[in-house]
């Protein structure tokens, strides 16, 4: 019996290992894993990402055989934008007293709006170049585009052009929520990134979503997209980032702690905890002083404002945790949070953490409190029972279950503990699986057109 070749997948993602941070782990996992159900991943990414985090550790998780082609983009470094963002987010009265400032903040804005739909569109010209070698000596049969950055899915109109490959457009947040944020809201810049949204869409053999929302709100957009195009597959969990042993918090520990593991940005703001943690202070000063708040993850500029003020009260901020050492953190806490904030879109949104939050409480039974407006997040949190969930700028109903936990705590009585349902439907592992059927229907499409 002759065993068929395995189906040879382009992955291109403009931010993987070794850089750090959210939307690295869907591309990660999924090259770990597809050698498993017959496909034969390789790579196309930055050489030299405008990125704020490097994680070494995640190196580890690459198959080693896996062909990796990193290409420069020709975008300014992190630090260069990080300074040109923090210009343009000054005050007025600090922009007036420096009128350098405030042009420089005025010059990122028009430079962030010009680049549609996004800045990492400046690595276009060696990607597309890359893309054109392996497609010009048929190195690939089908190729998947994990965005954002969403620029990256004007690589699939150059896909087409060979006969034969099969295209699969990944979204692993969605275009207009990231567009929206990113360009301030211009009308202009908004109205372009659809036009250009539509026409790559067009270009897909097959779809994937990381919500059903999602999936459902591109099938309510674009009628051309027909249901059977449109695949909506989760992010998850991979059960090698959780060892054997997990050391749960110390049986001794005078304080009670609460970690939060992930980037702190706008869409996962935590005011309305850090609000609860005042209130607690104000009502329960005794109570209070029993409470540890660690946040392991980046803290972009929009959101450092929030945390004046607090290392006095137990909020503690890590900076980046390595993915490795992050596991083992929240393990020895009694309470890990999970966050979205009330912004406009969010209601179709889950983060990835919530799979790692929710595998770590089926083994361990961590109590996972999420904070999050009615929509997927909190439908997902309620029927896998992964723990309470509340409204994010609730600040009195979020104080006083601090205060439930800690007067438990101060007892030494049963803290609550967890006992999440359905969580193996996550794992990476058979993720890959579904994506392995897409591609090969993307393959198999390409083929007989």
């Amino acid at each position: 019996m002759i065993t068929p070749a395995p189906t040879r997948a382009l992955v291109i993602a403009y931010a993987f290992p070794p850089t750090g941070g959210a939307g690295v782990g869907r591309p990660l996992k999924l090259v770990k894993y597809l050698p498993a159900h017959g496909v034969r991943p390789a790579v196309l990414t930055a050489s030299n990402p405008s990125v704020p985090l490097r994680d070494e550790s995640l190196l580890a998780d690459l198959p080693p055989d896996l062909e990796i082609v990193r290409v420069r983009t020709l975008e300014p470094g992190y630090a260069v934008k990080q300074a040109g963002w923090t210009a343009q987010a000054g005050g007025s009265e600090a922009s007036a007293a420096r009128p350098g400032r405030r042009l420089v903040g005025r010059a990122v804005m028009l430079g962030r709006q010009a680049l549609v739909p996004d800045p990492q569109i400046l690595w276009q010209p060696a990607a597309q170049m890359a893309l054109a070698r392996r497609l010009a000596r048929k190195a690939d049969d089908v190729v998947l585009i994990s965005a954002p950055p969403f620029s990256q899915f004007l690589l699939a109109p150059l896909a087409r052009l060979r006969p034969g490959v099969g295209v699969v457009l990944d979204y692993r947040d969605e275009w207009s929520t990231v567009q929206s944020s990113y360009v301030m809201q211009a009308r202009w810049s908004a109205r372009l990134g659809a036009t250009i949204e539509r026409t790559l869409l067009r270009a897909a053999h097959v779809v994937t979503t990381a919500t059903e929302a999602f999936r459902q709100n591109l099938l309510d957009r674009f009628s051309f997209l027909s249901p059977e195009q449109v695949v909506a597959i989760p992010n998850g969990y991979d059960p090698d980032d959780f060892p054997a042993t997990l050391a749960g918090p110390p049986r001794d520990a005078d304080r009670f702690t609460v970690t939060y593991a992930g980037t702190v940005f706008n869409l996962t703001s935590p005011r309305g905890f850090l609000g609860a943690v005042r209130r607690l202070h104000a009502e329960s000063p005794d109570l209070a002083r029993r409470l540890r708040v660690r946040f392991l993850g980046r803290i972009t500029e929009t959101e450092r404002d929030a945390f004046a003020g607090l290392e006095a009260l137990g909020v503690e901020c890590a900076g980046y945790v390595p993915h490795g050492e992050v596991t083992q953190a929240l393990a020895s806490s009694h309470l890990a949070l999970c966050i979205l904030d009330e912004v406009p879109g969010v209601e179709r949104i889950y983060p990835a953490k919530i799979f790692e939050l929710g595998h770590l409480s089926d083994r361990t039974g961590l109590e996972v409190l999420t904070l999050a407006p009615p929509g997927a997040l909190a439908d997902l949190v309620r029927a896998h029972r992964i723990g309470p969930q509340l409204p994010p700028r609730d600040e009195a109903a979020i104080a006083a279950l601090l205060k439930d936990r800690l007067r438990v705590f101060v007892l030494r009585g049963a803290l609550p503990r967890a006992r999440p349902v359905g969580m193996e439907r996550y794992d990476r592992r058979s993720l890959a699986g579904e994506f392995a059927q897409v591609l090969a229907r993307a393959r198999d499409q390409a083929a007989r057109a």
